[in-house]
């Protein structure tokens, strides 16, 4: 499953207040790698998580990480960002 989503732009939703944006370039069985990302502490903007993902598709990523590896255990949901709908 997690095959097709390999070398695109993703967005992972996380158990915790963060949401991560990026290119997903490895996983195993305990993490997730993505390259050129976007690691978000929601705690620190007033935006909700739907909307900041939504600006992302609008704007493109905003890049603080030029990799970050993501504990699967912690991964509430994973999508490619152009899946994201804003209606």
């Amino acid at each position: 499953m997690l095959d097709e989503l390999l070398e695109q732009k993703v967005v992972i939703d996380l158990v915790s207040p963060y949401v991560c944006l990026g290119r997903l370039v490895r996983y195993d069985e305990h993490f997730l790698e993505l390259k050129n990302a976007d690691l978000h502490d929601l705690r620190d903007t007033e935006t909700t998580r739907e909307l900041y993902v939504a600006d992302s598709v609008a704007t493109g990523i905003k890049r603080n990480r030029k990799r970050v590896f993501v504990r699967r255990s912690e991964v509430v949901a994973i999508s490619k960002l152009e899946d994201v709908v804003d209606e």
